[in-house]
């Protein structure tokens, strides 16, 4: 068995790639960085320690990036540079100029860990892989907005056509700018292959459709806790089919996951997730995934 392939968001996570927050994130200036105010190092190494450790209580094997770079205070976030495929990984180029960067120290993880590279993003293009949702290994959803135009997505296309794989883009609704943080991802969370939880009224039409078409049941994210969360409520980390990790403090969201039949654990993501706009699924990059 390969010990890489994650074009599943939902299939046993085996392997994942995090970064424990650093100086560097503590320091970030927060007007510049998006943030909600100035973040403490020791909250947000805590919120973090109670993420890894839910992750470890299901089995999963940790990978750490190393601090890297100084100025790359978003690099915690580890999903958003790369994708991980059965082939091996794809390169992004991220549309908030502030990010660019972390795609080279992803390259150099794949390169030292022999996980060969199929392809890279170039300019124009940019894409963010907060911006894909995998429905299954051979059809993965982008969201086109202020974070992934549509040159990245042409090129993403391309590089995984070979595997069989189509690429269906969505419209995402206007945020106030591409420092702000509205991935698709922001907007549905799968948490097995036949259901989903999503937010209705800024999730495109036409994606809603076609999850229907799928046969994908969908769960209405409560309204209250969606605003409230800035959209973190939604934000939900599958570690199996129906075994989920989401930011504590939501519990109309939990609940409609648990009627569902969904196992869900919290953690604190007051500091790391609330302040700084992202949760679990942005804080990991699924290396591996497999049944």
């Amino acid at each position: 068995m390969s010990d890489y392939g994650a074009h599943d968001m939902v299939a046993p996570l085996r392997r994942v790639l995090m970064k424990r927050p650093g100086a560097t994130m503590a320091s970030a200036d927060p007007a510049q960085w998006h943030y909600a105010g100035a973040l403490k190092l020791e909250r947000l190494q805590a919120n973090h320690d109670a993420l890894v450790e839910r992750i470890r209580a299901a089995g999963v094997e940790i990978v750490f990036l190393d601090e890297g770079p100084g100025k790359l205070a978003d690099s915690v976030f580890t999903h958003d540079p790369s994708l991980v495929t059965k082939e091996g990984a794809i390169v992004l180029r991220m549309g908030k100029r502030l990010r660019q960067g972390e795609e080279s120290v992803h390259a150099s993880f794949y390169q030292s860990h022999d996980i060969p590279i199929l392809g890279s993003i170039e300019e124009p293009g940019t894409i963010e892989a907060g911006d894909c949702v995998w429905l299954d290994d051979r059809t993965l959803c982008v969201g086109l907005g202020l974070r992934t135009n549509d040159a990245g997505i042409s090129q993403l296309q391309q590089i995984v056509a070979d595997m069989g794989v189509s690429v269906h883009s969505f419209e995402l609704p206007p945020s106030q700018s591409s420092d702000a943080c509205l991935h698709l991802m922001s907007l549905i969370s799968m948490l097995d292959h036949d259901l989903a939880l999503i937010y209705p009224p800024l999730l495109p039409v036409r994606l809603q459709q076609f999850l229907r078409q799928r046969g994908i049941e969908c769960l209405p994210a409560p309204e209250n806790e969606f605003k409230l969360s800035g959209s973190l409520s939604i934000n939900v980390l599958a570690l199996a089919p129906r075994n989920c990790v989401t930011v504590a403090g939501f519990p109309d969201t939990r609940a409609l996951m648990q009627a569902a039949g969904c196992s869900v654990s919290t953690f604190p993501g007051d500091e790391l997730c609330l302040k700084a706009e992202g949760g679990p699924t942005c804080l990991t990059r699924p290396i591996l995934r497999c049944a």
